[in-house]
């Protein structure tokens, strides 16, 4: 191996190409302070227990080493929303704070999101709102932002998780078996579930079924109504799905429903977004709600956000 050759999955960005991502950089910076929403720069390197919270997936994600100085476990950020969460409950404010972030982040291994291991993280983020105006708000925000990348029409497809986790409410799964049916759904495997209800005891199994292939317009809402009648945390997602369907409309936004959406980290407890287009063969750019995220660092607070890859955006346009 020649000495100025990269790790796999490690890529940078030079002339042209860094030229055109700092001019995107600061075209999305000026919108989003523009729009309230300060800037943070949250450090490289963090105790991991910070980076972390509980989710196994970053976990997974998270390069760690022991630190020479203090001797204690230390972390390389993959993922800037639990850094966000901390820089919010230090704070300690009761009102709505917004944040938004452009930061190189590193990861173990890439993902259906992030092609490299090294992709540039672009968020903004809004806490101490439980109100679908934030959920909006982010969205309509996200949308401006692939607009100056050039990244035009949009489709966004919306879910929320608390259908899924109201049905497993029910369930006496352990962890592992959670996580194996999360794993599943995530994947929208059919094949799989089938697999996994016939190994395990699920009583609500009729409707893990039917939710894993709930998906199209928002005809796709008022089905739902109808199958999780018995569910009022369900029923409560949905609604607030279809006020967000009333939102979108009014602005001339096409959306779809995908209402066994689970996003990849399982902080997500609401609603839950990707954007599309139809260039590109993967989600662009995705969010969603994350409420009590900040409860590790004693501040439980409603939140709500979108990231995307800039430095793969840059470069595809």
């Amino acid at each position: 191996m020649k000495s100025w050759q990269l790790p796999e999955g490690i890529d940078e960005l030079s002339g042209n190409q860094a030229l055109n991502f700092e001019i995107q950089r600061r075209q999305l910076i000026d919108l989003y302070t523009e729009k309230g929403f300060g800037l943070v720069i949250p450090p490289m390197v963090e105790h991991v227990d910070s980076l972390l919270l509980t989710s196994d997936s970053v976990n997974e994600k998270t390069f760690k080493f022991l630190d020479p100085v203090s001797g204690k476990m230390l972390g390389v950020h993959a993922d800037i929303t639990p850094q966000i969460a901390r820089i919010d409950a230090r704070r300690a404010s009761a009102s709505i704070e917004k944040y938004c972030y452009i930061n190189a982040i590193l990861q173990t291994s890439a993902d259906d999101f992030y092609d490299s291991r090294s992709p540039i993280q672009a968020g903004a983020e809004l806490y101490g709102s439980n109100e679908i105006s934030a959920d909006i708000e982010v969205i309509e925000l996200m949308l401006e932002s692939l607009k100056i990348l050039s990244i035009d029409p949009v489709i966004i497809s919306l879910g929320n998780v608390a259908i899924f986790d109201a049905l497993m409410a029910d369930e006496l799964l352990d962890s592992d078996q959670a996580a194996e049916l999360r794993h599943i759904f995530a994947h929208r495997s059919s094949p799989d579930l089938a697999v996994f209800i016939n190994k395990h005891p699920i009583v609500n199994a009729p409707l893990f079924n039917a939710l894993i292939k709930l998906e199209g317009d928002n005809s796709a809402l008022n089905q739902a109504l109808d199958l999780f009648v018995n569910f009022p945390n369900a029923i409560s997602a949905i609604k607030d799905l279809q006020a967000i369907d009333q939102a979108l409309k009014g602005k001339n936004i096409q959306a779809s429903y995908d209402l066994a959406e689970l996003q990849t980290y399982e902080y997500h407890t609401g609603i839950v977004f990707s954007a599309y287009n139809q260039n590109y063969s993967k989600a662009l750019a995705q969010g969603g709600r994350y409420n009590g995220i900040g409860e590790s660092f004693g501040q439980s607070r409603a939140a709500t956000g979108f990231s995307f890859d800039l430095k793969f955006l840059s470069l595809s346009n």
